[in-house]
């Protein structure tokens, strides 16, 4: 991939689905990380409602990469700074990736995909900001100052 731009990978099992993440993410020369694409394999069993199951993944991935690149809770004094979206961030319409989900063909009984598709995004996300910078992430949300050293 170019300078900048890496893909990590990730994978969980979890309530009996299988879940694996390919998180593609950009660094800007600020050291912003964006989110670009996501390719998520599912098994989770005999899937019942496809559309269904797909929007469960889709918004996982959204919610946790949300959680991953900017949600932050920081207490100054004894309160809590972020009080309302304004600020505390969340991933923006223009910010979302482009997301693939593939289910795997089962006959097996049904398990899930409400938690999956969230827990397995920041592992994918962590993993690509270390391939793009060669530093791995220690905490999140991911912090630039982390990835400039």
């Amino acid at each position: 991939m170019p300078a900048g731009q890496a893909r990590g990978v990730s994978l969980i099992l979890l309530f009996g689905t299988y879940t694996a993440q390919v998180a593609e993410i950009s660094v800007d020369a600020r050291g912003e990380v964006r989110l670009d694409r996501v390719v998520c394999a599912v098994d989770c069993g005999r899937v019942v409602n496809p559309d269904g199951a797909k929007a469960q993944i889709e918004g996982g991935i959204i919610f946790g990469a949300s959680a991953a690149l900017y949600n932050a809770v920081d207490i100054e004094q004894g309160q809590i700074v972020q009080t309302n979206f304004d600020t505390y961030r969340v991933m923006r319409i223009d910010e979302a990736p482009t997301i693939e989900v593939y289910f795997v063909d089962s006959d097996q009984p049904p398990t899930g995909t409400g938690e999956p598709g969230t827990a397995a995004i920041a592992g994918a996300i962590a993993n690509a900001v270390s391939a793009a910078t060669g530093k791995r992430l220690r905490k999140l949300p991911v912090d630039r100052r982390a990835i400039d050293g």
